[in-house]
């Protein structure tokens, strides 16, 4: 039996045999809304092989359960490449969301924004991305699974559903793209620069591995950016950590009502 397949036998044992109809991971400063889920909280620690979720601002727990009458999984914190060194860091979490039964998959983000239409505290929906990271979470896979096509990696189905939820609760929810830098340093006023003259529209230090990841394990995909400031240069905000953790609340809450909206009608 695969690892995936152990870690979904013991995820079982504890929260039913139901499979989630969706997964969410979420970002930096918005692992609370775990919390709002009602079902079994299980720590990452009691899961073998999950990824310490380091960074503060995260919840490293696996929260399944419901939500609107829907049926999710919850990851309350990820691991970042900056932490250490793997893009792929996401993998197992997500293989074993698939072990689950689960096929869907809609992740969260905080991010800096490169446009003055989608300020600090707004929302942003991911309708394309940018890997400017320079690694990606397949190197080292050695099936021609690898090569995995992403025309498609922001699933305009799920981004249509999220859109009608966001006008039916009055929510802005421009669509983006998302550059994915490195991290764990801020990105530099040139390097903002750069990524909007390559048609850039926030940037931020995760996501984009779990939308390849999610791909090449069969699951569609959707993401969306809290922003928590702009980026270098473009504002007087002094960029930091603490700051985008002060920040997220602004947005959380109205990703919280997007979520919500959109699993009450997805239940339906």
């Amino acid at each position: 039996m695969s690892r995936s397949a152990e870690l979904a036998a013991l995820i079982r044992d504890r929260a039913g045999q139901e499979a989630p109809e969706y997964g969410l991971i979420l970002g930096s400063g918005l692992g609370h809304l775990s919390a709002c889920v009602d079902g079994v909280a299980i720590p990452y620690d009691d899961l073998p092989g999950f990824p310490h979720a380091g960074v503060s601002g995260h919840v490293p727990q696996l929260v399944i359960g419901q939500l609107e009458g829907v049926r999710v999984a919850v990851f309350g914190g990820r691991s970042h490449y900056y932490e250490s060194g793997r893009a792929d860091a996401m993998r197992l979490p997500l293989e074993v969301l698939a072990a689950l039964g689960c096929d869907k998959l809609i992740l969260t983000n905080a991010a800096g924004s490169l446009r003055p239409d989608i300020p600090t505290g707004g929302l942003m929906l991911l309708n394309d991305h940018i890997a400017f990271a320079g690694t990606n979470p397949l190197i080292g896979e050695a099936t021609d699974a690898r090569f995995v096509p992403m025309t498609d990696a922001h699933d305009a189905a799920m981004r249509a559903a999220l859109l009608a939820a966001a006008e039916a609760e009055g929510v802005e929810l421009p669509e983006g793209v998302y550059c994915w830098f490195s991290g764990p340093s801020f990105e530099t006023p040139a390097e903002i620069r750069a990524a909007r003259t390559l048609g850039a529209d926030a940037v931020g230090m995760s996501t984009v591995p779990e939308i390849i990841l999610a791909r090449f394990l069969g699951l569609r995909a959707a993401a969306i950016s809290v922003i928590t400031n702009m980026g270098a240069g473009l504002s007087d905000e002094s960029i930091s950590h603490d700051h985008t953790k002060a920040m997220a609340p602004l947005g959380a809450a109205k990703l919280e009502t997007v979520l919500r909206r959109f699993l009450k009608d997805q239940a339906r």
